[in-house]
């Protein structure tokens, strides 16, 4: 079955260097055992990256033993609906790739803030 994107079209690739998704395939993917809803492609930046620190997931430091590299600004990443909800709340959200984003993003996240933040390329 074909995985669409918030705009209801394929979902694209969000990253892979760093490889970033709940199965570390590159996308978005969405299922029922991710929680955490890892459905939102961003593009984070050095205010987003300290706010999740903040919030107790630090996503720039290195991990190796889970093959996890530490983002800096400007990798995509995905990331959790309610986690970016939380951040744009705060005013730190970072800027969404719409066409990564898998569209139950739309379960957490109004189509207007995903617009309103998304990348310009």
């Amino acid at each position: 079955m074909e995985k669409k994107n918030v705009l209801g079209k394929s979902l694209q690739i969000c990253s892979l260097d760093p490889i970033t998704g709940y199965f570390r395939n590159g996308t978005c993917d969405h299922c029922q055992t991710d929680n955490g809803q890892h459905t939102v492609c961003a593009e984070v930046n050095n205010d987003f990256l300290a706010f999740s620190k903040e919030m107790g997931n630090d996503l720039s430091t290195p991990r190796p033993e889970f093959n996890f590299p530490g983002l800096v600004a400007g990798d995509r990443w995905c990331l959790c609906a309610n986690r970016w909800l939380e951040a744009a709340e705060a005013g730190c959200a970072p800027p969404i790739v719409l066409d990564a984003t898998h569209e139950r993003a739309l379960d957490i996240i109004s189509m207007s803030d995903l617009e309103y933040h998304k990348l310009n390329t």
